[in-house]
């Protein structure tokens, strides 16, 4: 019946495809939906918890299985030793367990067991979706079917071109995305994805850009090195100009004698010369800063000195003016 079902779709198909055919070209694509559910976080996380319970069953089921063969071996070991009614009796337990293990494990892996059941509840919400993203990108990419490759419809080719699979994935990835995006993250991530799809649309378009690409890749190298180059030689020019500003000032000073100067083996270190030379301005920092330091106090004494004259000067003039009124007031109290 299944496969009469398969014949009359696929009998309706191509009558329809030739009639369409007649009026412009047909568009089709196919998904595998195995692949996909695969590809999807939430489904695989899902599938592993319901493995892990699969797992937990199947131990279940194997302990069952060694007690029912240990009450086997232990009633042959003992059967010559039992009165009749007792083998039946035993018997009857093994059977009884035997029922209960068949009957547990229809109800964990049989047809509309637990496993099935629970793998049904889990696929079906991501399957909607999945649905929804094949019908959205088959309506803006304008397809005209698109088949599910792991369904029971038998499809004897099928080109890698026309599989739709990885985009299916990545628009179940882009709206999982955007849930944690703001909107100018949301605008620029929309953007990417329009030129991600005229790129998958267009695979001349797609190998284009991969030479660009590389050609940008090769010209950001060029100028990387050309720039790292030019540092170089700045740096290699410039601890040249110290050097010799090191060796004028050595000679200036009289640190460093003729011969030390021709005898590589005599020449003080780099390091001894920044050290020396350090020291050199520390000493002479602290030299003029000493010298700065005398000299305000010689300056404030001076200046103290000026005020203590004009103070001893101006007192000596009030001294002399309250004599001289003095005088003057004796002058008047004297005359009859």
């Amino acid at each position: 019946m299944k496969k009469q079902l398969t014949l009359l779709f696929l009998l309706l198909l191509s009558t329809a495809t030739a009639v369409m055919a007649q009026s412009r070209g047909i568009k089709i694509g196919y998904i595998d939906m195995e692949y996909i559910l695969d590809k999807v976080p939430a489904y695989a996380e899902a599938k592993n918890q319901l493995d892990q319970k699969a797992e937990k069953w199947k131990q279940e089921i194997e302990t069952k299985k060694n007690d029912i063969a240990k009450l086997k071996e232990a009633l042959k070991t003992e059967r010559v030793l039992l009165t009749k009614e007792l083998i039946e009796e035993r018997e009857e337990e093994i059977a009884f367990q035997e029922k209960e293990l068949i009957d547990y494990q229809q109800k964990r892996f049989g047809p509309n067991g637990d496993l099935v059941v629970q793998k049904a509840t889990l696929v079906k919400p991501i399957q909607d979706q999945v649905f929804n993203a094949v019908q959205d990108l088959a309506e803006a990419r304008k397809f005209d079917y698109v088949f599910d490759k792991s369904s029971d419809i038998t499809i004897l080719f099928a080109a890698k071109k026309h599989d739709l699979s990885d985009r299916v994935i990545s628009v179940l990835t882009r709206a999982e995305r955007r849930q944690q995006m703001s909107k100018k993250q949301i605008k620029e991530e929309e953007e990417k994805e329009r030129k991600e799809d005229m790129i998958a649309d267009n695979p001349e378009m797609s190998e284009r850009q991969k030479q660009m690409e590389e050609r940008k890749a090769a010209r950001l190298k060029l100028i990387e090195e050309k720039k790292q180059a030019a540092e170089d030689r700045k740096k290699a020019a410039d601890e040249k100009r110290k050097q010799q500003l090191e060796e004028k000032n050595n000679k200036k000073t009289g640190t460093v004698s003729d011969t030390a100067k021709t005898t590589t083996a005599d020449k003080p270190s780099a390091t001894d010369k920044k050290e020396e030379d350090k020291a050199k301005v520390e000493e002479t920092k602290a030299a003029r800063e000493e010298a700065k330091n005398k000299s305000l106090e010689e300056r404030k004494k001076q200046i103290e000195d000026r005020k203590k004259a004009a103070d001893e000067k101006r007192k000596q003039q009030l001294e002399a003016r309250e004599a001289a009124k003095k005088a003057k007031d004796s002058i008047r109290t004297s005359k009859p």
